[in-house]
Parts: structure tokens; sequence; C-alpha cells
């Protein structure tokens, strides 16, 4: 019934039947916004016609995610319910539902509503082209990313850092990931069999859709608040998957800790030169207090050189010991 892929570990694969449009959604602990984003969702593809479904994958939550997840699959044959052995990560999770979705073209959508699912028409005229021809056609699109241009709901902080990030990522990287695009995006089949034919373990999915490339054209739109629970994403995990989205697309980090250890070695030799000059003069030196501003000076940011080098070799460790990306543990409904 599902395509085997790398990590996916199901019994009796046969080749799938391709659907219109595929929805995919990675769920972690959202028993209170499901009900209402499968309501939604199921009204867009009711008005879109056409065959369907809906990829929904708990991502190892500890409510009553999964519960839903297989009482709605009960209740419309539409929807898949995926459960993984364990949390594996948003990016991760997001990985596995597209693994086994069937459309022909494929909306990535978080659950949490904050980018609403009616904007699929708009996504669809724009992959369609001007004209109505087909993607890759004059005017088509390969991909088409939700892109924001307000953010309700969300903290200053919050705002501030991903403007940072987006800004800093553009400057870093030779891959022109388009600014404030989150995952939030429709992608066509072509597409979306490269993007799982790429290996990586520490995964930035709409960086990996935008290193394709092809026609990928923006649809802009105002971010929602959530319409219930709280944010996945806290300053440690959004840290983390800063530090994934760098190291998979530059090597400028590495890059600085070269041009750094010139600068470096150019102020120890200004001490030393500066230590023999006093020296020869006969002065006397704070000895204690410059030796140990050197020290520390040179000593710190030995270190930090050290960590960043040591951030892209446990990444290196990680993907060379070829274990699934992900693991699923069950998948409930979808459509014969």
């Amino acid at each position: 019934m599902y395509p085997a892929t790398d990590g996916l570990l199901v019994a009796d694969m046969k080749e799938p039947s391709r659907l219109a449009i595929s929805v995919v959604a990675p769920c972690f602990n959202e028993q209170e916004v499901l009900p209402e984003f499968l309501r939604r969702v199921g009204a867009v593809l009711d008005a879109a016609g056409g065959t369907s479904e809906v990829v929904l994958v708990d991502d190892g939550s500890r409510d009553g995610t999964w519960e839903i997840m297989t009482a709605a699959a009960a209740a419309d044959p539409r929807v898949v319910a995926v459960r993984l052995m364990r949390n594996h990560g948003h990016q991760l999770a997001l990985t596995a539902g597209l693994s086994i979705c069937r459309g022909e073209r494929i909306l990535i959508i978080d659950a949490d509503l904050q980018d609403p699912p009616e904007l699929l028409p708009d996504m669809m005229a724009l992959m369609d082209g001007e004209d109505g021809d087909e993607v890759g056609g004059k005017g088509g699109a390969d991909v088409v990313y939700g892109q924001r241009r307000r953010r309700d709901g969300e903290s200053l902080f919050k705002r501030v850092t991903a403007a940072a990030f987006y800004r800093l990522i553009d400057r870093l990287t030779d891959v022109e990931i388009p600014p404030d695009a989150g995952d939030f995006r429709l992608v066509s089949r072509k597409v979306l069999d490269m993007l799982l034919a790429m290996p990586e373990r520490h995964r930035f999915i709409r960086g990996m859709v935008a290193w394709i490339g092809g026609r990928q054209v923006p649809l802009f739109y105002d971010r929602h608040a959530r319409v219930a629970g709280e944010s996945k994403y806290p300053l440690k995990k959004m840290i983390r998957f800063a530090a994934d989205a760098i190291t998979a697309f530059s090597v400028v980090p590495l890059m600085a800790s070269m041009t750094i250890g010139w600068i470096m070695a150019l102020v120890g030799f200004g001490f030393f030169v500066y230590s023999i000059v006093g020296w020869l003069l006969h002065e006397n030196l704070p000895g204690w207090t410059s030796i140990m501003a050197a020290m520390g000076l040179l000593g710190g940011m030995q270190f930090l050189m050290l960590g960043i080098i040591g951030a892209y070799l446990g990444r290196l460790y990680d993907q060379n010991k070829g274990r699934p990306l992900f693991m699923i543990r069950d998948i409930v409904g979808g459509q014969k």
C-alpha cells in the first residue's frame, strides 16, 4: 500500500496508487487543535475535489493525539494516521509523512493552524500557472511557498530572532533560502522525490527544497496565532534547529575559524613583540595581568573554534552511522 523508503519499517509494501493532493502534517501533543485542523482541511479538500489524503504523523505525543488520529482515520478514509516509535523531532516526523504520501501535489503544513489550509486553492493556481498549464509548463511552479507578511501571536523576541536567523543564513549560504518562509508550502511530486533522495539526518527541509531549485514562487500571507495549545519550539529547540540549518548549508563557520585563528596568532605575536621590547628597555611589565589577558583571549578563541569544528564532526558521526532516519510503529487508515 505504501512505498518503502530509507527509515521506514513497514511490511507488505506495494506500489501505491497516486492521488491528486496529499496534506502532510507532523503532530506533537496537538490534541487541543487537531479536531479543528481536520475540520478545516477536510472542508478545503471537499471544495478542491479530486482524490486526496491527509497524512498525520504522531511524533511521540504524550497526550490524546494518537487516539484522535485513529478515530479520524476510522471516520474518514482520506485520513492516514502514522505513529512513530518515539519522538524524532519535527523535521524527521515531517520526512516520515512525506515518505508515504501518495499525492501528485503535496501540501506541507503544521497542525497548529498558524498557516491557514484555506490557502491551498491559491497555491494550486500558482502551480497550474496563469494559463492553466501543468507543472513545468509556461508559468507553472514546482514549489509554492508561504511567505509571511505578519506573524500574529508571537513575542517580540521570537520575531526578532526569526528575522535575525533568516538574514544570517542568507549571508552564510550560497543557496537562496527565502526569508520569513517556514515549511508551509505546496510541492510537486517531482520535487518531493528529489527531496526524499537526500539522505541527510540533520534535516532543514525548507533549505533542502530551496537547494533543489526549479521554479519556486512565494504566496504572501499573514500568519495567525495558534488556535490552541502552546508552541513546541522553545528556545533550546530553536537554537538546535538554527545550528542544523547553518551546518547543513554552510562551511563559513569552518572558514571563519581559520580566519580568526590567523587574527589571534597576530595578536599573540604582538604580545610577544611587546614583551621583548619592554625587556630590552628595562621597563617593568605588568607581567601577570598581560600574560593572563593573552592566555584568556587566545584560550577562549581556541575553545570556540574547537566547538565549531566539533559541531561539524558530530554531524558527520551521526550521518555515518547509517541508521534509519525514523521508525514507524503503526499506520492506520488510508484509501486502498
